[in-house]
């Protein structure tokens, strides 16, 4: 394959832009995910606020 050909599939067909899609997906999740981890270490001292509340909050007052 040549580069031409791998350009046309990628950036011409549904099934390449498919991938492309794809990738970009993954790629994000990664990154979010070590960012997030990241993040975690960096402030991992700090617990909750006083005022913070949770979605799915189960403690009933």
């Amino acid at each position: 394959m040549d580069f031409g050909q791998i350009y046309h599939f990628l950036f011409e067909t549904f099934a390449g832009i498919g991938v492309l899609v794809g990738v970009i997906l993954v790629l994000s999740v990664i990154a979010c995910v070590i960012w997030e981890v990241r993040t975690r270490k960096t402030f991992q001292d700090r617990g909750p606020a006083e005022d913070e509340w949770a979605l799915f909050d189960d403690e009933e007052e």
